[in-house]
């Protein structure tokens, strides 16, 4: 069957004896089932979809019940209004954050948003125009930053400055700091890593940006839901994330931004009709009137069943609470480190784990390398009934998810990662990437 290992003896066997001790302490456990569980499988893939929550299946029914049943009147009486969703599960998600309810908005995608609020916040003048970002980001927010640049009048090559990593995965602030001369007006990079998941000191960064003049924001898409913010404390600018991953709103869910109240009130670059001043929108008058919120940088109609979705997703993230989802995480990926020291590092082995040692400095994901065969490995873990996914060069991604995954769901991946090593299953699989990873 798969996702289940074989008999096994030795001191890695000995361990299962830790993961059930642990498992049977969790006071998240009765969480677990709250989501649609895959039959036969051991996800750790969340840090790129989360599972599906049945309190979001329920919610899309309930949605497409109002449709059916009110038609156009589902925007004043749908429960909640969809007119108002938007605003509303903002309010609920700023509390895992660290914002006010009226800093936070769902709206759009992760990109329209980096958009919205880059076009905003970024405002060259001929001395001040170089944004700083880093050269290991994912890549569409750094498509994003070129383009920004051009609409503005500059060029990347001139006016998007990328902090270099010394090891490919993770990035020193100090260097990031030094970086920010007299020519940056604005910073932006991510809470996390996605290769690494090196978790960045926020506060420091936002502390440094702002003692030099510069405006800084953050995408928080590896982060939000692991992990708890501190916006308003740390007086983080600007912010956005999908809700896909670790929020576990579904494909494609909207995503939230956070605009911290002190720009309320600047006219956003890239208005658009949900954006307007939410009291008057229906005046239909010819001239914009930005909300005096965070909801001034929505642009579109909101998408109803996936808000639905995401907003009872939400509500589970809220009801067991961020601290123990992070002080979860942090147990789950500290127990896959110390499993991969101690009995996957040596030979034949080989793998190693480029993600931060310190708890404190990683996200929930942990980066698992293999010098040669990372891209085989996980094609072979995948056909045993674990879900990890593969980052080029050599990153497998394994996300244990703290509302969903066991410690015994992390042994036994280590077990599978032994026996795939040991019987050289990998060799059956292709050295040729598919088009989804």
């Amino acid at each position: 069957m798969k996702g289940e290992v074989g008999v096994l003896s030795g001191e890695l066997a000995s361990e299962e004896k830790f993961a059930t001790e642990m498992d049977s302490r969790d006071i998240l456990a009765g969480f677990r089932e709250r989501f649609h569980l895959l039959r036969d499988v051991i996800y750790m893939d969340g840090n790129s979809l989360g599972l599906c929550p049945k309190d979001s299946g329920e919610a899309v029914k309930r949605a497409l019940d109002e449709w059916e049943c009110l038609g156009i009147r589902g925007w004043l009486e749908g429960n909640p209004p969809w007119f108002e969703i938007s605003e509303r599960t903002g309010a609920m998600a700023a509390s895992i954050v660290g914002a006010g309810p009226d800093e936070v908005v769902m709206t759009g995608t992760t990109t329209v948003n980096l958009h919205s609020l880059v076009s905003t916040f970024y405002r060259p003048s001929k001395e001040l125009h170089v944004i700083l970002a880093d050269e290991i980001n994912f890549p569409s927010d750094l498509y994003a930053l070129e383009s920004q640049t051009a609409i503005k009048g500059f060029t990347p090559e001139k006016s998007l400055r990328l902090v270099k990593s010394s090891d490919g995965r993770t990035l020193d602030e100090r260097e990031i700091i030094s970086a920010m001369g007299p020519d940056v007006c604005l910073v932006l990079l991510p809470s996390v890593l996605y290769r690494s998941g090196q978790l960045l000191d926020m506060e420091l960064l936002t502390r440094e940006a702002h003692s030099r003049g510069i405006l800084v924001g953050f995408d928080c898409s590896h982060s939000a839901g692991a992990v708890p913010h501190h916006f308003d404390d740390w007086e983080v600018d600007f912010a956005f994330w999908c809700s896909y991953k670790y929020m576990n709103g579904g494909p494609g869910s909207p995503a939230f931004l956070y605009v911290n109240r002190r720009h309320f009130g600047a006219m956003p670059a890239l208005a658009g009709w949900f954006g307007y001043e939410k009291s008057r929108q229906f005046e239909m008058n010819r001239d914009f009137i930005p909300a005096g919120n965070a909801g001034a940088w929505q642009i579109s109609s909101p998408s109803i069943f996936g808000s639905a979705a995401t907003a009872a997703a939400l509500k589970v993230t809220l009801e067991a609470g961020i601290e123990r989802i992070r002080a979860k995480s942090i147990g789950l990926t500290s127990f896959f480190v110390r499993l991969v020291d101690s009995y996957l590092s040596g030979e034949p082995y080989r793998f190693s784990v480029g993600t931060p040692r310190d708890p404190e400095r990683r996200s929930g994901h942990i980066a698992l390398e293999h010098p040669d065969e990372a891209m085989r490995i996980n094609e072979a873990l995948i056909a045993r009934g674990v879900i990890p996914d593969f980052r080029p060069p050599n990153v497998i991604r394994i996300a244990p998810v703290a509302l969903y995954t066991t410690y015994h769901d992390v042994w036994q991946v280590a077990v599978h990662l032994k026996e795939i090593m040991d019987g050289r299953e990998y060799e059956r699989f292709s050295k040729e990437r598919k088009a989804v990873s």
